[in-house]
């Protein structure tokens, strides 16, 4: 299990250092900046690798000071205990929190329905990653910039798009991301109208078999959530548990007001 959680923290930063151009060191660990793409939050982060005296009110003042001139704020904590420790505080100042967990695939996927998947370009499931954007709360920012950032990066990680359609028109889509030797599943979606028949188990396991052959496949669910009981029946395994804050755009939230506690 350690190294697991080793080989998914590995993976997560160097996914984050191939696009990032400012990445500093602090006290907790590291703040990662990518001025090309100030809307794509996961590259936008104060990251707390290790757990130094931490508060709420530190963590957010000096969040307020790494990621100065974004429209959010971002703290990705590592280690899960202290994460829940801070979990409470930052929710009372208007930050959203989503436990993750991060899932290594180790055994041939179970069986399941047979349903049609075919592979397509990046851009023919815009209006499903839309669909997932209005899904996810994720406060007054303008989806579009969004968009074409992470749309900029992923064909940058030598994107693969796969799909399952009713009557022509996509309804699901899994988006698998390759960089050296490892691979991950980055999205899953499937249009809320049309689940529950299998369609996000295919298109997992054709996601999986399009990545046959690398040395690590990857997929992140939100750990209190039903999803991460599919990828187990498809062969993933729990690696690292982590937590992220998020203070969307449009959140004022609690101004951060002790500064001399920053870690």
């Amino acid at each position: 299990m350690v190294r697991a959680a080793d080989g998914a923290r590995s993976w997560r930063h160097s996914g984050q250092a191939a696009v990032c151009d400012l990445i500093e060191p602090w006290a907790c660990g590291t703040v990662l900046r990518a001025s090309r793409y100030p809307n794509y939050w996961d590259f936008n982060v104060v990251r707390v690798e290790r757990d130094v005296d931490l508060s709420v009110e530190g963590l957010a003042a000096f969040a307020d000071q790494a990621l100065a001139g974004l429209e959010h704020r971002r703290v990705d904590v590592e280690l899960i205990a202290a994460a829940e420790r801070l979990r409470g505080g930052f929710e009372a100042r208007g930050w959203k929190s989503m436990r993750l967990l991060w899932m290594r695939h180790e055994h041939p996927p179970a069986t399941g329905p047979s349903i049609p998947v075919e592979e397509v370009p990046y851009d023919a499931v815009n209006d499903l990653r839309v669909a997932w954007h209005v899904e996810h709360d994720t406060g007054d920012e303008d989806p579009s910039l969004y968009h074409a950032q992470a749309r900029e990066v992923a064909l940058h990680r030598d994107v693969r798009v796969l799909i399952v359609r009713e009557s022509g028109t996509p309804v699901a889509f899994a988006q698998l991301e390759f960089e050296g030797a490892g691979a991950e599943i980055s999205q899953v979606y499937v249009d809320p109208h049309h689940r529950g028949a299998g369609r996000g188990t295919a298109i997992t396991r054709a996601a999986i078999e399009a990545a046959r052959g690398v040395s690590d496949l990857w997929i992140c669910a939100d750990d209190e959530d039903r999803a991460k009981q599919l990828y187990a029946r498809l062969g993933f395994r729990p690696a690292l548990t982590t937590m992220e804050f998020t203070r969307l755009p449009g959140s004022k939230g609690d101004a951060p007001s002790d500064l001399a506690r920053a870690p």
